[in-house]
Parts: structure tokens; C-alpha cells; sequence
């Protein structure tokens, strides 16, 4: 009869489901299936290694007269880690109404049920019966806990949970962290990271991968140097991970330099994704050559490019307007038999509509083996306002009505085409199609970081607590931007106002007021860093390459679309975004 030991080293080396029913039948012949401990073991092999099969799971769970705990908890796991981690909620009831006593396992393999099913109802209940269940002390479990209320978009209920942990481990900060980075509250991960480094923790790979994330959503340079430092320090960047992430922050803090410094210095072996993050780096700083140029690199290093990595080199393209080196690559894929995506044909779209051919861009458009998106006719309107071509304008705007698209984005752009020509009446009309639909529009507002703290600005704010010293400084910019030539776009402010009146709407846009708080704040010939929630307008575009000049500032403007590095008078992009 084989002992425990030999049983135990017969199931770690089990790789296939035809062994684990030899070892079931095993158990049923030798009479041991209802009462030996190996099992649950073997259960939970079924349940969760990639060998196992669920469905066979629940037929031993079903020859059990009496399952124990951990026969319970092994289909839970299985079932959580699943493709349909809801059936883990109805275990953990079912379990719930069984003999069979709940433990913190239990509720642990439930909670990541939730986590994955963004069950976040379940996750407050589950959260009052481990309570009433005495499970507090757990780390593993409010970990666990917090992770699920982060995922489900509860930051506060995750952050009591960090908060009344009695003790933590290092997963419990890493859980808090990303869940603050993935949730839109990215100052608050800076602010966590810190605090842990304070409290005398040691940040591993997963930490700053969070801390970087929230640096990349903010441009917070300076947090993100320091986190680097940290990284080179603690031999962290040996893992190709954790130098993905510092490209990517370097690149979306506007600083595609120091993003390639680290990507031809890294000792780790690069991956499909190194190299897709750096092209798409320098596709959004506007170095298309550059980023066609590391495309052939990566094939020449033998790493195969996906569709990723095109979708990269056509948006390198589309931003530098190579219009016939995009087009080539596009032809490429085609050739190459590469399955292409509505991505891939929105770039091409994009890329023709930017540059002037917006028939030719209406015909791939029509050309497309699938059915187009919101964003493709949405890529269209916005050339078309780029263009003044009401009629496409207005064609493209049918199409996104037939799709019941209530993106304010559209009835901004075909706003703007009418209000370029004047015809305020059609301006009015969509303002009013707007109301009737509810539709409202997204209001602009920038972030800068100053001395490492974040500021942010929304169009005409008067918040801030510099907001007097700001203003000041726009009218000084105003005054002296002038003697340059300037005259204010007036022509893309969507009223029928006067003229005076329109330069002031412009005149305290959101970027502006970070540029202007930005001069106030820091040292002559320091570099000042500006983030857009929204695409820059042309206005605020030719006054920050004036103001580079006349306050001899290079100015980094990261928009929704790509960067703005304005120096001496001169934008990155070429006035061509």
C-alpha cells in the first residue's frame, strides 16, 4: 500500500488528467477515497493545474459522502481562477449552507471570485461574514479584500481596509498601490509609495510597477526619476518587466530620450513588448523615421513584430505625416497575410484625413472587411474640421448618429466645422441636439508637476491658490506674445460673441494656466511639463511656441493624442497634429 509520502510525490509529479484518475481509482480500490487526507489534494490538482479538468473535479467532489473544508475550497479555487468566476459565488452560498465549516481560505478563493467577476455586491457581503466570522487578522484575506474593492472601483472602502489592517505585508501595499494607479487616483499611489518607503518597507518589482503607472498617468518626472534610482539601486532592472515600465514612464512624461537611454542599456533581455513600448514612444513624440527604423531593428534581433508592433509604426507615421511610407507598411501587412484590425485601418484613416485626402480615407473606410467603429467616423470628422470640408463633415456625422454615438467628441468637431465658417445657426442646432440628448461636454484641464506636487487646472479656473499671480502672468504673456505677431484663433470659439470676448475664452484655457504657473514657479531655462485631458487647440498651440521663445522655455505638452515639445519657437510635431 503506498504511504503518504509516496502518494505526495507521485501527485507533484502528476502532468496529465489521465493520472489523476489512475490515482482517484487508486484511492476508491484501496478503500481510502472517503477519509484520506490526499484527497482534497488531488481535488485541488483537477481543479486549478492546467492539466486538471474542472468537470472531472466536480465528479470527485460528487463520490464524497462527507467532504471536509478543503475538499470545499479546492472547487472553489478551481472555480474562481475559471473562466466564469461567478459560479464561485454560488459555491461559496452552497458551501455556506453545507455542514461544513467556513474558513479564511474559504472566503479568500470567493473574494478573487469577485476580483475577477467585478462582483463588488458579493465582495461587502463576503467582507460582513468574515468579520462576523473573527477573519480580520488575516493579512492574506483583507489583502485579498482590498484588491477586489480597488478592482470594483471602491477605492475608499479599499483604503479603510489598508487602513484598519492591524498588520500588513508587502502584498497588502502593492495591492493598495496598483489599485490607486489603475483607479484614476495616481497622486495617492505616489503619496502610498513614499509613505511605505518612510515606514521602512522595501518596494519590490510589483510596487514600483504601480508607482511608475501612476507616474506615466501623471508625467510626474521628477517622482518617476527617484523611483528609477530606486530601481537601479535595488537591481530591480534585471527584470524586463520593471524596464518596460520605466520606458513607458520616461516616454509619457515627454522625455523620449531618456526612454531610449534605457532601452539600448538594458542588461535584461528585451521582449515583443520592449520594443513595441518604445516604438510607440517615439510614434508619439513624432520621430516616425526613428520608430520605422527600430521596426527593421527588432526583426534584424530576431524578434517577429506583431500586430502591436505595426499598429505602432502606422501611428509613427500617422503622427510624423510619412502618408507613403504609412501607406507602404500598411500594403506590407496585407502582403504578409497579418489578420489587420479596425485599429489598423483607423490609423490609415487617420493618417490620409490628417494629411488633406479625406475621399481617399472615406474609401478605406468603405474598403474595410468589417463593420467601422465610433473612433474611425470620429478620425474622419476631425479631418474633416482640420480641412473645412462641411460635406464630409456632415456625412461622417450622420454616421455616428446611425450608431446612437453620444460622444460629446463628435458634436464638438462638427460644432467647430460650422463655427469656422460662421454658420452659427447649424453651430446652435447641434448645441440643441446636444441638450435633448444630455449630451455635455468634457471640460479641459491640465496637470503640471512643481517641485514634485501635482497641480491641476480646468479651463477658466479661478481655484488655485496662485490663481491671481496666475492671471497676472497671462496678461503679461498676453501683452508681450504681441510683438511676435500674434493674433488670437478666434475662429474656434463655438459663439457668436464678440471678438474681445472670444480672446478671453481663449485666453484662459487650462494648459495656458499650467504654462503660466509653471513661468511663475520655476528657474529660468527649467524645463516646464504639462498634461491635457483633450487634444491641444491650435490657439494654445501657437501661443506656447511664441512663449518658448520670448521666456526661452522648452515646454513638454503631452495631449490626448501625442506629445508637444515646444522649444525656440518650434513644436516637435511640425504644427502637424
Amino acid at each position: 500500500m503506498a504511504s503518504q509520502c509516496q502518494l505526495d510525490s507521485v501527485l507533484q509529479k502528476c502532468t496529465s488528467l489521465i493520472c489523476m484518475k489512475l490515482l482517484q481509482a487508486h484511492l476508491i480500490t484501496t478503500g481510502k477515497f472517503q477519509c484520506h487526507p490526499f484527497r482534497s489534494k488531488l481535488l485541488e490538482l483537477c481543479a486549478i493545474s492546467p492539466a486538471g479538468d474542472l468537470s472531472f473535479a466536480f465528479q470527485i467532489f460528487r463520490r464524497i459522502q462527507t467532504p471536509s473544508t478543503n475538499d470545499w475550497n479546492a472547487v472553489l479555487r478551481g472555480l474562481a481562477q475559471s473562466p466564469k468566476p461567478t459560479q464561485a459565488l454560488s459555491w461559496y452560498r452552497a458551501m455556506s449552507r453545507s455542514p461544513q465549516k467556513v474558513d479564511a481560505l474559504t472566503c479568500s478563493f470567493a473574494l478573487k471570485g469577485c476580483a475577477r467577476a467585478l462582483a463588488f455586491f458579493e465582495a461587502t457581503q463576503i467582507h460582513s461574514q468574515l468579520l462576523r466570522f473573527g477573519f480580520e487578522a488575516d493579512i492574506l484575506l483583507l489583502t485579498t479584500l482590498l484588491d477586489v474593492y480597488a478592482k470594483t472601483g471602491d477605492l475608499d472602502a479599499a483604503h479603510k481596509v489598508f487602513d484598519n489592517m492591524h498588520k500588513r505585508d508587502i502584498a497588502s501595499w502593492n495591492a493598495m498601490i496598483s489599485g490607486l494607479a489603475q483607479g484614476s487616483r495616481p497622486n495617492e499611489a505616489i503619496a502610498l509609495f513614499n509613505r511605505m518607503k518612510e515606514e521602512g518597507w522595501r518596494p519590490n518589482e510589483v510596487t514600483v510597477l504601480g508607482a511608475l503607472s501612476a507616474c506615466s498617468q501623471l508625467g510626474a518626472l521628477k517622482h518617476g526619476q527617484i523611483i528609477h534610482a530606486y530601481v537601479v539601486d535595488e537591481k530591480l532592472d534585471t527584470e524586463v518587466i520593471v524596464c518596460n515600465a520605466v520606458i513607458d514612464m520616461y516616454a509619457k512624461c515627454g522625455f523620449v530620450d531618456k526612454a531610449y537611454s534605457v532601452f539600448i542599456s538594458m542588461s535584461c533581455k528585451k521582449s515583443l513588448v520592449t520594443w513595441n513600448t518604445m516604438i510607440m514612444a517615439l510614434a508619439m513624440n513624432g520621430d516616425g523615421k526613428k520608430a520605422l527604423e527600430l521596426l527593421d531593428q527588432m526583426v534584424v534581433d530576431g524578434v517577429d513584430p506583431d500586430a502591436v508592433s505595426y499598429l505602432s509604426a502606422l501611428c509613427a507615421c500617422n503622427h510624423a505625416g510619412l502618408v507613403e511610407e504609412g501607406f507602404r507598411l500598411f500594403d506590407m501587412m496585407k502582403g504578409r497575410g497579418m489578420k489587420l484590425t479596425v485599429k489598423h485601418y483607423g490609423s490609415v484613416v487617420d493618417l490620409l484625413g490628417r494629411a488633406g485626402r479625406i475621399k481617399e480615407a472615406c474609401d478605406i473606410i468603405n474598403s474595410m472587411p468589417m463593420l467601422p467603429d465610433v473612433v474611425l467616423w470620429q478620425s474622419l470628422l476631425g479631418a474633416c474640421k482640420t480641412h473645412g470640408n462641411v460635406e464630409m463633415a456632415e456625412m461622417a456625422s450622420r454616421k455616428l448618429v446611425e450608431m446612437g454615438s453620444n460622444n460629446c467628441g463628435y458634436f464638438v468637431l462638427l460644432s467647430n466645422v460650422y463655427a469656422a465658417q460662421q454658420r452659427w445657426h447649424d453651430v446652435g442646432r447641434v448645441r440643441e441636439a446636444m441638450k435633448i440628448k444630455d449630451v455635455r461636454k468634457v471640460p479641459g484641464f491640465s496637470y503640471t508637476e512643481i517641485d514634485g506636487k501635482i497641480h491641476k487646472f480646468v479651463n477658466g479656473d479661478q481655484s488655485h491658490p496662485s490663481s491671481k499671480d496666475i492671471y497676472a502672468k497671462l496678461d503679461e504673456i498676453k501683452f508681450r506674445i504681441k510683438s511676435y505677431g500674434y493674433a488670437a484663433e478666434t475662429n474656434l470659439v463655438l459663439h457668436d460673441i464678440g471678438e474681445e470676448d472670444k480672446e478671453n475664452a481663449l485666453n484662459y484655457h487650462s494648459e495656458k494656466l499650467a504654462v503660466a504657473y509653471g513661468l511663475i514657479k520655476t528657474g529660468d531655462g527649467t524645463p516646464i511639463q504639462v498634461i491635457k485631458n483633450l487634444r491641444i487647440c491650435v490657439d494654445c498651440h501657437l501661443v506656447i511656441k511664441i512663449i518658448s521663445i520670448v521666456y526661452k522655455r522648452e515646454i513638454i505638452v503631452r495631449d490626448r493624442a501625442r506629445f508637444h515639445r515646444f522649444k525656440e519657437g518650434v513644436c516637435s510635431c511640425r504644427d502637424y497634429w
